[in-house]
């Protein structure tokens, strides 16, 4: 039987493409679960992939230097043109990376800038108004389009800051909104993307490679994975302000000096779930009709796509 369905109209796919698919489809999984949690189904999303093929296929092109017709978008989308002619720019534009909101910049600052921590290296209390140190002079030093007031508004909307008085206190360790699903998407949507592109782009070249390194084990307890939990937290967070500190420094020097073309993302992340009875891959989608063979836990390994 083959491990991947056809239609009569579908030509059969190369193995190439047939590995990329397979792929794909667990990559899918977890993404599929989370929209049939929040009422997305397979109708809804189906339709919606147009644009995301489209744009897939515009930066293609973009890469290679080819000319972005119509025609050419069809033919390597596999989008038909009089849909492609349909699709608005907003409904590309979704597809793009987003730019951290300024909320974020501005806790990112805060948080990692050593002359805004006190001698306990600990974020400081900010005065609300005044020469800086203050949040105005913060806000004001990261966008000249949102009032500091606005600002300070919607970082208490969000739990990042408390106020108290004429002084603005830092709530948060990490840029978590705690109010507002639109907010906490919107992270999730920037990190995994990125993530996934970063692991694409080391498969598609012979080139230099991004890092993008995991360690995995099964066979724990729920006690190691929750005290591996803590650990994961606990190392990521001096990478998190190392990281956040020169980047900052690079961003100052670059915007000085007039190169501000690349941008980038620095991540962390730990997963855990309980094993599946039939020893299969939680993730894996059923491809075919076979009986799953049980597979015996696995110790601790390095796993990495090669970097640089």
């Amino acid at each position: 039987m083959s491990a991947l369905p056809t239609s009569e109209a579908e030509a059969p796919l190369p193995a190439r493409a047939r590995v990329a698919l397979r792929a794909a489809l667990a990559l899918l999984v977890p993404l599929a679960r989370w929209l049939v949690h929040n009422g997305v189904t397979y109708s809804s999303f189906a339709p919606a992939l147009k644009t995301v093929f489209v744009e897939a296929a515009r930066r293609e092109l973009a890469g290679s230097g080819g000319k972005q017709t119509d025609s050419a978008l069809s033919v390597l989308s596999g989008v038909q043109r009089r849909d492609i002619r349909q699709l608005d720019d907003d409904a590309l534009a979704a597809a793009q990376p987003r730019t951290p909101s300024i909320a974020s910049q501005v806790f990112t600052r805060w948080y990692t800038d050593a002359a805004l921590r006190t001698t306990r290296d600990e974020p400081m209390a900010l005065p609300k108004s005044g020469a800086a140190p203050s949040f105005d002079a913060l806000a004001r030093e990261l966008s000249s389009d949102v009032h500091p007031r606005t600002l300070l508004s919607e970082m208490q909307r969000l739990g990042l800051v408390r106020v108290d008085g004429d002084t603005v206190h830092l709530q948060s360790q990490a840029f978590v909104p705690q109010r507002g699903f639109d907010e906490t998407v919107e992270i999730f949507a920037a990190n995994a993307s990125d993530h996934l592109a970063a692991a694409a782009h080391n498969l598609r070249t012979d080139g230099e490679k991004f890092l993008e390194h995991s360690v995995y084990a099964s066979g724990v307890s729920p006690r190691s994975a929750q005290a591996l939990a803590g650990l994961a937290r606990k190392l990521w967070r001096p990478a998190f302000q190392q990281m956040a500190r020169d980047a900052t420094k690079a961003y100052q020097q670059d915007q000085r000096n007039g190169d501000g073309s690349m941008r980038m993302r620095f991540g962390v992340y730990y997963y855990a779930e309980p094993l599946p009875i039939d020893g299969t891959e939680p993730h894996a989608p059923v491809l075919a009709r076979q009986r799953p063979r049980a597979r015996k836990p696995a110790p601790p390994a390095a796993r990495k796509t090669r970097a640089r």
